[in-house]
């Protein structure tokens, strides 16, 4: 696997979809008036948001700085973790979404450790960039049923 390469489609594509979300977004104002709702929306773009942001870094750092993307992700993964961690403590009784903040709470929590600790990935036999690409992947993943959820369900209008 060409990493580099991986990465600059990685954060492309992950730009990309935060682009995409805050279109959805602006056709929904009544997602932003109800706190809940403003939340979840808040939470489906950090999904995107914070994996496009580790991308980068991970391209700034390579294998030839390891500490650029190793700070990078503990610190953003940290931050998704904690984020993902009060969206659970809120949620609705909605078992997919306690689901699948649990699981992208767990994936940040993964990241931050093997950005910590990379030589864990040696027992998959994996570099750490590479199981760090490994784990964002699962992380989007996990947005876009989110998004999917969120389209089918609490955010679709009343009406519909």
């Amino acid at each position: 696997m060409d990493v580099s390469t991986f990465y600059a489609l990685f954060s492309a594509t992950c730009f990309t979809l935060v682009g995409l979300w805050w279109n959805v977004v602006q056709s929904h104002d009544d997602w932003m008036r109800d706190a809940g709702l403003r939340r979840v929306v808040g939470g489906i773009y950090l999904s995107f948001l914070l994996p496009a942001l580790m991308g980068l870094f991970a391209q700034v750092g390579g294998s030839e700085h390891p500490k650029i993307w190793r700070t990078a992700f503990i610190v953003l993964a940290v931050i998704g973790c904690m984020c993902t961690l009060r969206l659970l403590a809120r949620a609705r009784g909605d078992r997919f979404i306690t689901w699948h903040q649990a699981g992208a709470a767990l994936f940040y929590a993964l990241i931050a450790v093997v950005g910590a600790f990379p030589e864990l990935a040696r027992h998959a036999g994996l570099s750490g960039i590479q199981a760090e690409a490994l784990m964002l992947i699962v992380l989007i993943a996990l947005g876009h049923a989110l998004v999917w959820r969120f389209m089918a369900g609490e955010g679709r209008a009343a009406d519909d």
